[in-house]
């Protein structure tokens, strides 16, 4: 099963082409936000992004981010350990 997860954008680099910092359920993973960076990368900053398998795929607003995690929780899944 495929799964995107919410993070919020906590850092970006001087360009798209860098990797930005999402914190993932208070974990930092390094993402790609080339799909989803319209403009400048600082205009990420603090955004909600959804992620799955390294890329930042949508913007999505807070209430849905956390709604989203809250229903993940309540699956008992957990994603500051690496999936295998």
């Amino acid at each position: 099963m495929c799964i995107g997860v919410p993070g919020q954008v906590v850092s970006v680099g001087e360009s798209v082409h860098h990797l930005a910092q999402v914190d993932v359920c208070g974990v930092r993973r390094d993402v790609n936000i080339m799909l989803v960076c319209e403009s400048e990368p600082t205009a990420l900053l603090g955004q909600w992004v959804l992620v799955h398998v390294g890329f930042a795929m949508s913007v999505i607003d807070e209430q849905e981010a956390l709604a989203t995690l809250e229903a993940l929780r309540e699956l008992d899944m957990d994603f500051t350990e690496p999936q295998r």
